[in-house]
C-alpha cells in the first residue's frame, strides 16, 4: 500500500502568508486572531514538514529564506484558488465587489448609494477604492470603473458619463477688489490641480483663451477629492469634471465662476471581470448602473440656479 502523503495545513500556509506580508509575528497573530505563540507553532510545523527554515529571524526583523520564498508563492496561489472556488460555488454569500478611484467613489457613487439600497435592499456592494491614477483590475473584484481617454467599443464596457472639465471655487473666493469673473482674473488666484502633470488646466486654458501655465500660481494634489476640498476651503480654483463636482455645486459649496465646459472625449466606464457572471446579483447591478448612465445630463447636474446660464 502506498504511503499516505501528508500536506501542510491551510492554517500554517495562512500564517506564512501573513508573517511574510507584515514582517512581524505579532501583527500576523493580530490579523489571524491567534496568539503569537500559536503563529510561531504553525510556522514551525511548516519548517518541520519541509525540514527547512522558512524565515531568518533576529531581534529586529523577520526575513524569508530562499526556500521560504518558494513556499510562500505556492501558499498564495493555493489560498487564491480556494477563494476563487468559494466565490464561484457560494456567490450569494458575498457582496458584489467594485474597484474604482477614491474620488469617483466619494463624488459620484456615494451620493447614489441610498437610492440603490432602497431599490435593492437584498444586494450588498463592496466598494474598494484606490488612489493611483490608473485603476488596475484585481483578481478578487467583480467589476472596476476606470477613466478612458476616449469612447470604447468593448461590449462589456458601460460608459457611465463623459468627462467635461470646468473650473470650480468657493462662492466667496472673488471680491470687489479681486473679482473672479473671467479667465483674465485667474492670474490673481492659485490654480488647484488634481494631478501633478497639470494637464487638465493646460487643456482648459488652451481652449478658453488663457495664458501659459507659467503665468499662474499652482497648488498640485494627486486626487480630485483633495483639489475639490481645497477649492471649497478657498485655497484657489480647481479644475475638475462637472459630474464629479455636481453635488458640491448643488449644495452651494462650490460654484463654476465662468467659462464653458470642455468635453475631452474622455469617459468613465464600468467593466466586468469574468467572475462577475457567477454572482446572482450581477444582472440587477448592471441594470442599475445602466440607468444611471442613461439619465439625461440635466438629471446628473445641479440645479441651474447654482450654475452660470450656459450650463
Amino acid at each position: 500500500m502506498d504511503k499516505i502523503h501528508h500536506v501542510p495545513s491551510l492554517q500554517a500556509l495562512q500564517a506564512l502568508v501573513e508573517v511574510a506580508g507584515s514582517g512581524s509575528f505579532t501583527q500576523a497573530a493580530q490579523k489571524l486572531c491567534l496568539t503569537q505563540s500559536a503563529v510561531s507553532r504553525k510556522i514551525q510545523q511548516l519548517e518541520s514538514h519541509f525540514d527547512l527554515p522558512m524565515f531568518v529571524r533576529n531581534s529586529r526583523s523577520v526575513r524569508l529564506t530562499p526556500e521560504g520564498e518558494q513556499v510562500l508563492a505556492t501558499a498564495r496561489s493555493i489560498l487564491a484558488q480556494l477563494k476563487t472556488l468559494e466565490d464561484r460555488l457560494t456567490p450569494q454569500k458575498r457582496p458584489f465587489r467594485i474597484r474604482m478611484h477614491v474620488s469617483l467613489a466619494v463624488r459620484w457613487l456615494l451620493p447614489k448609494l441610498s437610492e440603490f439600497y432602497r431599490s435593492h435592499p437584498q444586494i450588498s456592494l463592496s466598494i474598494e477604492t484606490v488612489a493611483t491614477e490608473v485603476v488596475e483590475p484585481a483578481i478578487d473584484s467583480d467589476a472596476y470603473i476606470l477613466y478612458l481617454p476616449g469612447p470604447s467599443r468593448d461590449p462589456d464596457c458601460l460608459t457611465l458619463f463623459e468627462e467635461a472639465l470646468v473650473p470650480v471655487c468657493a462662492p466667496s473666493l472673488g471680491s470687489t477688489t479681486q473679482p473672479l469673473e473671467s479667465v483674465a482674473d485667474l492670474v490673481r488666484f492659485p490654480l488647484l490641480h488634481r494631478s501633478a502633470d497639470k494637464h487638465d488646466w493646460f487643456r482648459w486654458l488652451q481652449a478658453n483663451g488663457g495664458q501659459s501655465l507659467e503665468d499662474y500660481r499652482h497648488i498640485p494634489f494627486n486626487l480630485d477629492e483633495l483639489a475639490l476640498d481645497a477649492a471649497a476651503r478657498g485655497l484657489g480654483v480647481a479644475m475638475t469634471d462637472l459630474t464629479l463636482a455636481g453635488e458640491s455645486i448643488e449644495r452651494g459649496v462650490l460654484v463654476v465662476p465662468f467659462g464653458h465646459p470642455l468635453k475631452t472625449r474622455g469617459i468613465y466606464a464600468l467593466n466586468l471581470q469574468p467572475s462577475a457572471a457567477a454572482h446572482p446579483a450581477c444582472s440587477l447591478i448592471m441594470q442599475w448602473f445602466a440607468q444611471q448612465a442613461e439619465q439625461p445630463s440635466s438629471d446628473r447636474r445641479p440645479e441651474t440656479s447654482s450654475l452660470p446660464h450656459w450650463i
